[in-house]
């Protein structure tokens, strides 16, 4: 059996599962969506942004951005406890290609990903969020959070196969709150401190923000830097780079699993 029917296969498992317990998907897609309740209308009105726009505008990209972020914990919990319960260990005695776990564990989380963020732009649309520029540009703006999304996969099957148990969750759960606020997601780095601003300006989710409004046609909030010039390009490079780390080191992760 080839690797890609092997990881094919495990994909549909993943999915029969969220078929059966689906609440895990849903509770992820109703706290991107309180946050972005949260924040659009309980702050909105106090955040001003550089360059002007409307914030609902500029919120949406960002909160689709952040949703790709923060799925990884699901990601890295379900690693962890298939190899806790030796189920993984399973899949190595197979004849399948080592690869074909992991290839399984991302196009699962994929598929949940393309459903979460159609769900987050027909929720955007239905509160005033448009998107302005041509369809063109739209598709590349999603092509470009799934993108981000592949990449944090597979940081969350490294750290769900080397921390087994409660210390994946908890190791997700330190490395996404962090990166996932120091961004532009929220908030324009220009209303940030100077030394505060250029951290978030160099995150990977922040690249992947501020091109997504671009394409959209939405409101950026940057009005200099190198996320002015950049940043389609950087959303590009960020998720590459991350998967050239993490994709090797989540291969030596998996096949130094003992039960």
């Amino acid at each position: 059996m080839t690797t890609l029917r092997a990881g094919w296969i495990i994909t549909l498992r993943e999915l029969a599962h969220w078929a059966r317990e689906p609440w895990g998907p849903i509770f992820n897609l109703l706290f991107s969506i309180m946050l972005l309740l949260v924040f659009g209308f309980l702050f909105g009105g106090a955040i001003t942004l550089p360059g002007g726009g409307d914030y609902i505008t500029y919120l949406l990209p960002g909160m689709m951005a952040l949703s790709m972020m923060f799925g990884v914990e699901s990601t890295a919990t379900a690693m962890a406890n298939d190899a806790r319960k030796g189920i993984t260990d399973r899949f190595r005695s197979m004849p399948i290609g080592s690869a074909s776990v992991a290839l399984g564990r991302v196009g699962a989380d994929m598929a949940n990903s393309a459903i979460e963020l159609l769900v987050l732009i027909v929720g955007g649309l239905l509160i005033g969020w448009r998107i302005t520029s041509d369809p063109a540009s739209a598709v590349l703006a999603v092509l470009l959070l799934l993108l981000l999304r592949f990449a944090v996969l597979w940081i969350g099957i490294f750290l769900g196969l080397t921390f087994r148990g409660e210390g994946a969750t908890t190791a997700v759960q330190v490395l996404v709150w962090p990166i996932g606020f120091l961004s532009t997601a929220i908030v324009s780095p220009e209303t940030m401190p100077a030394w505060l601003g250029a951290l978030a300006e160099w995150n990977p989710l922040s690249a992947t923000a501020t091109a997504a409004r671009e394409l959209f046609g939405n409101p950026t909030g940057i009005t200099e830097g190198v996320l002015a010039d950049a940043a389609i390009w950087l959303a590009i490079g960020w998720p590459v780079l991350l998967v050239a780390i993490f994709a090797p080191l989540s291969a030596r992760a998996y096949r130094r699993l003992r039960a």
